[in-house]
């Protein structure tokens, strides 16, 4: 796995603006050099942010939508078109302006579909495995960008500290009792996310500092989830200042203006 690099930005509205610039720039050289991208999406405040922020700049038709496939690391477990799924928040802001292929966005489903969670992340397990490729070596594709948010107990995806998750090495989990309401969700797990060629942390705000702090750690992942986010080739934590706030300065840090 790759050591992280970090880079800092003023607010969390640059950063927003910042990340969104980066996922373009990245799925164009992956577009041009290979034909088609892969990409999984986060929810919460930043994630959000950054996806609309993408809707927002005409550079975001420089990416070939219709050639992307687009996946999630986790989701809450509720009907189709409940505002508190991250799907539906990425639709909102970004997915129902852009042509994306509806064949290649990748939904976790909810109970809306007559599956139970467990049968739902057995689903997105499978659906993973029909997307992986002999050379991605895992029973998940390669993905060339995996954005995570990153919570202030260090939890990534849904996956929360010290939780049954953490120690499951299947794809896709079902998580249960989670301590942030909906108790029930869908998950990557961390050998799934891993076998992501870019993993990107994407967190901002003082009370996730120390998070950040320990994410960048030796930290235990069962303890830290986030310290087991890493990917093949390339790790990020792309933070606001408050975010970076306790960062050892010994990890040289990168920061924008």
């Amino acid at each position: 796995m790759s050591v992280p690099s970090v880079v800092v930005h003023r607010d969390a509205d640059v950063l927003a603006n910042a990340v969104a610039a980066r996922i373009i720039t990245r799925l164009v050289d992956v577009q041009s050099a290979r034909g088609s991208a892969s990409i999984v999406l986060t929810g919460g405040t930043v994630g959000i942010a950054t996806l609309a922020a993408i809707a927002a700049t005409p550079a975001r038709d420089a990416v070939d939508w219709h050639r992307l496939d687009i996946w999630w690391g986790d989701e809450r477990f509720l009907p189709s078109g409940d505002k508190e799924r991250n799907e539906t928040g990425a639709r909102e802001v970004l997915l129902d302006h852009v042509d994306v292929n509806p064949e290649r966005v990748h939904v976790m489903l909810g109970p809306d579909s007559g599956l139970t969670a467990e049968e739902s992340a057995e689903s997105y397990a499978a659906e993973l495995r029909r997307a992986a490729r002999p050379e991605d070596h895992a029973p998940v594709p390669g993905f060339d960008v995996m954005l995570l948010g990153m919570g202030p107990d260090a939890h990534v995806a849904s996956l929360f500290p010290g939780m049954p998750a953490l120690y499951d090495t299947r794809a896709v989990v079902a998580v249960h009792g989670a301590p942030k309401p909906p108790p029930t969700r869908i998950s990557l797990t961390l050998p799934a996310i891993q076998s992501s060629r870019e993993v990107w942390v994407v967190a901002a705000g003082e009370e996730k500092s120390g998070a950040v702090r320990l994410a960048l750690s030796e930290s235990g992942h069962v303890q830290v989830p986030a310290s087991g986010a890493r990917g093949r080739a390339r790790t990020l934590f792309l933070l606001d200042r408050a975010a970076a706030s306790k960062i050892p300065p010994e990890l040289g840090r990168i920061s924008s203006p």
